[in-house]
């Protein structure tokens, strides 16, 4: 009797420690990483590089501000609303372009951020469009002379004064960048871009060409243009979003 008893004694306890074992495997495997939330928000800053030019290129001004918004874990709307003021003494032309322009388009980070961090390393796109004046301030012709019997000649440069202004021109263009932000500071974020644009459609000036468009910089073969900016920004948390667990498996 009592041999029969410890046997089942044992079988119900094997069968107890079976079902704990197979309860406790089960638990394991829906058990999920703890839940990271993820900031979204606004950031907005100014371009840097823009200012201090002011100081270091003669007859510049202007002024550039930046945002972007996370819509995603990866995905930013971002833009830039700037004005520029430049006169440009080239060889043969001088003159002075005046305007206005707005970019839109997003950019996506490529970065695996880690911890709390939220730097970016990104490419994005923009469409890009300007409105600006071109004044042609003077510029130089050459007049052959001869100076003497011997039919020798010179070239005489002759500068001539126009200040004839073509306003009401415009410019559209798309651009793609490429760049970094990394938080310097609690929500402060230094930054870095270079821009290559290509121009789809822009409205010249009678008798002379759009040799620098306000927002696009210097046009190069009439198309191609490229550029770059320094920026400090700042973070508007405005909700936190949290990711989808990931189950150990």
């Amino acid at each position: 009797m009592k041999t029969q008893r410890m046997s089942k004694f044992i079988s119900s306890l094997c069968v107890v420690v079976i079902s704990l074992s197979a309860y406790s495997q089960s638990k394991k495997d829906t058990i999920t990483t703890p839940v990271k939330k993820e900031r979204y928000g606004i950031r907005v800053g100014v371009d840097l590089n823009k200012i201090a030019r002011r100081f270091y290129t003669d007859d510049y001004s202007g002024l550039e501000l930046v945002a972007d918004y996370r819509l995603t874990k990866k995905m930013y709307i971002a833009a830039e609303l700037g004005n520029e003021d430049y006169t440009i003494d080239d060889n043969q032309v001088n003159f002075t372009t005046k305007g206005n322009y707005l970019k839109v388009g997003f950019d996506y980070n490529a970065y695996e951020n880690w911890l709390d961090m939220e730097n970016m390393i990104y490419i994005g796109l923009r469409y890009g469009f300007s409105s600006f004046s071109q004044n042609l301030n003077s510029y130089t012709i050459y007049d052959d002379r001869l100076i003497n019997d011997n039919d020798i000649k010179y070239l005489d440069e002759v500068t001539v004064t126009t200040d004839r202004e073509y306003s009401g021109l415009s410019a559209h263009w798309a651009e793609v960048v490429g760049g970094i932000k990394a938080e310097v500071f609690d929500n402060l974020y230094l930054g870095f871009s270079v821009r290559l644009n290509y121009l789809i459609t822009d409205k010249k000036p009678e008798n002379f060409d759009n040799l620098h468009i306000s927002g696009f910089n210097r046009t190069y073969s009439g198309s191609f243009g490229a550029g770059f900016n320094y920026t400090v920004s700042y973070f508007i948390p405005l909700y936190k979003k949290a990711d989808k667990p990931k189950e150990n498996k």
